[in-house]
């Protein structure tokens, strides 16, 4: 079957001497891997790697084949071209995050249109906005809304959030309830939208805190997920 999808980058590993597997989350499929046999060998090959960097948005057509684990492409476009996502070096470091988060999170191989949306949208924000500092945290909350754990605002009053049911209380009810300046940072962030996030009153030393708690949410929902190994990165980048 010949498709062609628009696809954003996840993870690229080198593979034997000159391939390299690509790991894309796509429009139409979900999660594929790719062969891209000899990239590494000739100039024309190093071209094409460059479009490869993580988080790109490509257009992508090949021949998938069902039951195999890697595809092969017949051809790659830049869907998107991006100004400082790969330069700035801020940026660069939340996108080498974030793609590691996304890796361990995107295991469907299946369409989600509103999820690929998000990811689409957002990443077009990183990539317009200066004031970008509390960026990665707002992305990661609400991105639990599309793995399907993002928490419930019914009770937003009351001063407890329990991580392990995903919603507020009025009292503790177990080791995974927290209090105090975190569940304000939460409050604060489930009411702030992409396009009033420069206005947040999130300092450095909260959105650490903050970041190392929706991490410990997320491996609370997602079996399989894992602290991503960039974090010490980030962080010093951000400190």
């Amino acid at each position: 079957m010949i498709v062609t999808t628009d696809a954003i980058v996840i993870s690229k590993l080198k593979y034997r001497d000159n391939d390299l597997i690509v790991r894309c989350y796509t429009k139409q499929l979900g999660i594929v891997s790719f062969l891209l046999y000899g990239v590494l060998k000739s100039k024309k090959g190093k071209t094409k790697v460059a479009y490869f960097q993580l988080l790109s948005q490509l257009q992508l057509n090949f021949d998938y084949k069902q039951n195999k684990g890697l595809q092969s492409l017949k051809e790659v476009r830049v869907a998107q071209v991006y100004t400082t996502l790969h330069t700035q070096v801020y940026k660069s470091s939340i996108v080498m995050f974030l793609a590691e988060v996304l890796g361990a999170a995107l295991r469907e191989e299946e369409p989600n249109p509103a999820l690929y949306a998000y990811l689409e949208h957002t990443l077009m924000w990183l990539d317009a906005h200066d004031k970008f500092a509390n960026f990665h945290v707002l992305f990661l909350l609400k991105l639990s809304k599309y793995l399907g754990f993002y928490p419930e605002m019914t009770n937003i009053q009351d001063p407890y959030f329990n991580l392990m049911e995903g919603h507020f209380e009025a009292q503790v009810t177990g080791k995974h309830s927290i209090s105090g300046e975190q569940v304000q940072v939460l409050k604060t962030l489930l009411q702030t939208s992409f396009e009033n996030l420069p206005e947040a009153k999130i300092n450095a030393k909260q959105r650490q805190a903050f970041l190392n708690l929706i991490l410990l949410y997320f491996e609370l929902h997602l079996g399989s997920f894992k602290t991503p190994k960039s974090l010490d990165i980030l962080n010093q980048v951000f400190n």
